[in-house]
């Protein structure tokens, strides 16, 4: 939707350009919020009058249901509290029953009374629950006399007992399960609380035995309920031929195989009847939250209506705010279309708020030649916003020129949180850049003249290093001069010598030449160069009067870079004659070291040149390539700063380290590799 030029507006109805439709949805969502609170205050009154009608009809019979409820839910976790303890139990008497095994087989097959350390459950711990335990292999089953301690008196103490113990043995080999037999009588037919509980274990299959123990239930039952549940229950065990239940109580079944038995649980203290009670001060706090909610009601109206004033005199404040600050400012939906930009942005870009306001992208002030980058741009602040330095791009401006502009994104959301789109502050910094792009030009000037500096120092000090030996080259022609005119020399051996002088003074002349045009900053004779075959070549001639020849290790597959042959040649020998002093110096054989390798995860070419001299230490590796600093004697400290200029004028890297090998210095020239 388009919106008119906000300039052109009064202050007084100034607040009706920035309340978007968008927006305005929660201000719609309010008024019917109100509505509907008031139609809940009225169901709310009705509803406390229904409850306190239904409360009466209620508390006739609830306290009857409740124990009814209750009584139930003690029963069913009575029940399933003693399935759980005696299957712990069965299974302790499990593993009892595999230890018992293993310590009966040379002893006979009968261990009574045998209770060893085990992780076991609360009835093998709990005191005065086990009354006897033991183990009775599969050849003593019969016989009455072996077993625990308490098992021949239970057996003799009442025909139905023996009746029992012998059936819960049978029992339990035949349905490879546990079996219980109880209660057990006394001699006069009384009945206990203890009941016998058997085991059976399997050994690869066969029956092996059984394992038994008599446990007494009234302090297995006080052993596995809780003081909370005694503070308010009796519980009585109960056979068929007991007594019934009262009507007062309820009984459980115990569900122990081989037993008919129950318990019964009898409330000993009434429970108040706390739900009611509960129920009764609901209703008031109801009703006196009516009042309240009635009061409240009124104080919010009077509120909202000082809100409201106060509001449009924000409105009219952030109006004059967003009209005087230059940063310009716009605002766009999630579809890239504008809600909204202030007169700054106008003015940035030449273009009037109603002819951008419900334009989309690509927008009239982007530049028809980085549509593409600003559409990246524009999905990647859709995808995640700005970061905390913003964005920089640049806008075209209505009479053509480009606009570097700096931009920062915040969520644009409504009163109920939901994100419409984006906020955007845009600076103009074009002096900025402009002045950046100055401050870089002088730099590169500085920059430019501290190496023309050093390199003339640098190629004045080749021409004075090499006026000695092109001096020595002299002399060594006059000799031959004088030799030629006695007649003292022959063709054959004069021929290989001039040859090589030509070619040292030809070369020493071109090594002079090329330094010094790049001093005068001229381009280096670049060329695609292969190094392999370049360091044959350069290091097959290598040598000094001491005989420290390198060796090296290069690669047989090919590596290019771009290079300027000649001082590259100038690099490695320097790198090499560097070498060859140092490891003289060195107590063991001297050795220099020249290995080249292919990074190609950082794309370059790795020259190293290692010897076995006394190294350079961490002090002197900040200044080693420091122009005059020496650490020969006589020397000027010029080689190892003309190798970093020659480094660094391919674009690479060198650095000095420790050699793991040799012991002595290692220099390493990082290149990049020819593309």
């Amino acid at each position: 939707m388009d919106a008119p030029d906000l300039s052109s507006r009064t202050p007084a109805k100034a607040d009706d350009a920035f309340d978007f439709a968008l927006l305005q949805k929660s201000v719609a969502r309010t008024g019917s919020r109100n509505r509907r609170a008031l139609w809940w205050l009225v169901g709310l009154l009705a509803l406390l009058l229904g409850s306190v009608v239904t409360l009466l009809l209620y508390l006739n019979n609830f306290e009857e249901e409740e124990a009814a409820r209750r009584r139930a839910a003690d029963a069913q976790w009575l029940e399933q509290s003693v399935q759980f303890h005696f299957r712990r139990l069965e299974d302790d008497l499990l593993v009892l029953s595999r230890q018992a095994v293993q310590l009966s087989a040379g002893v006979g097959g009968v261990l009574p009374d045998h209770q060893p350390d085990l992780n076991a459950g609360l009835l093998w711990r709990e005191p005065g629950v086990i009354l006897s335990s033991g183990w009775i292999g599969a050849g003593q089953l019969r016989d009455p006399r072996v077993g625990p301690e308490r098992w021949p008196i239970d057996w003799d103490a009442h025909p139905d007992n023996a009746e029992a113990l012998s059936l819960m043995q049978s029992v339990s080999q035949g349905l490879r399960r546990a079996a219980y037999a109880g209660l057990m009588l006394r001699s006069d037919g009384a009945a206990t609380d203890v009941v016998w509980l058997a085991v059976p274990f399997f050994d690869r299959g066969q029956f092996a035995g059984n394992y038994l123990v008599a446990v007494s239930l009234n302090q297995a039952l006080r052993a596995l309920l809780p003081a909370w549940f005694m503070q308010d229950h009796s519980v009585q065990l109960l056979t068929t031929e007991g007594t019934e239940a009262s009507e007062t109580a309820y009984r459980t079944g115990l569900n122990l195989p081989g037993t008919d038995l129950f318990a019964q649980v009898a409330l000993t203290q009434d429970q108040p009847a706390t739900v009611p009670r509960i129920f009764f001060l609901v209703a008031l706090l109801f009703l006196s939250g009516m009042l309240v909610s009635l009061y409240a009601l009124r104080r919010d109206f009077i509120k909202r209506q000082q809100v409201q004033a106060l509001l449009q005199a924000q409105v009219a404040l952030r109006t004059a705010m967003e009209n005087s600050v230059t940063i310009g400012l716009r605002a766009w939906d999630l579809g890239g279309k504008i809600l909204y930009v202030n007169d700054a942005f106008c003015r940035l870009v030449g273009y009037q708020a109603a002819e951008l306001i419900g334009r989309a992208i690509p927008f009239p002030y982007w530049p028809a030649e980085q549509i593409d980058a600003l559409q990246r741009v524009h999905d990647g602040i859709m995808a995640q916003g700005t970061s905390g330095e913003g964005v920089e791009v640049q806008f075209q401006h209505r009479d053509g020129h480009l606009v570097d502009v700096l931009i920062h994104e915040a969520p644009l959301n409504t009163a109920a949180g939901e994100q419409i789109g984006w906020m955007s502050s845009v600076l103009d910094i074009s002096e900025r850049k402009h002045a950046q792009r100055m401050a870089a030009q002088q730099q590169e000037k500085l920059e430019a003249s501290g190496r023309m500096v050093a390199v003339g120092e640098v190629a004045s000090t080749l021409a004075h290093e090499l006026n000695q030996p092109l001096g020595a080259l002299s002399s060594f022609a006059n000799g031959l001069l004088n030799r030629l005119n006695d007649g003292s020399i022959t063709l054959a051996e004069l021929l290989p010598v001039v040859e090589r002088m030509a070619r040292l003074a030809e070369r020493a002349g071109g090594i002079i030449k090329r330094v010094n045009a790049f001093a005068r900053k001229r381009e280096l004779s670049r060329q695609r160069l292969d190094l392999v075959a370049f360091l044959q070549r350069v290091l097959a001639q290598q040598g000094d009067e001491r005989g420290i020849a390198p060796a090296w290790d290069l690669p047989r597959q090919a590596i290019w870079v771009e290079a300027d042959e000649l001082l590259l040649e100038h690099l490695v020998n320097n790198l090499v004659g560097n070498a060859q002093d140092w490891a003289a110096q060195a107590g063991q054989k001297p050795q220099v070291w020249v290995g080249l390798q292919r990074d190609d995860a950082q794309q370059q070419a790795v020259l190293t040149v290692a010897d076995t001299g006394p190294g350079v230490s961490e002090e002197a590796q900040a200044t080693i390539f420091n122009a005059f600093v020496s650490r020969k004697e006589g020397g000027m400290g010029m080689g190892l700063a003309i190798c970093r200029s020659i480094v660094e004028a391919h674009h690479g890297h060198i650095e000095v380290s420790r050699d793991p090998l040799l012991g002595g210095a290692r220099f390493t020239v990082l290149l990049p590799l020819a593309e």
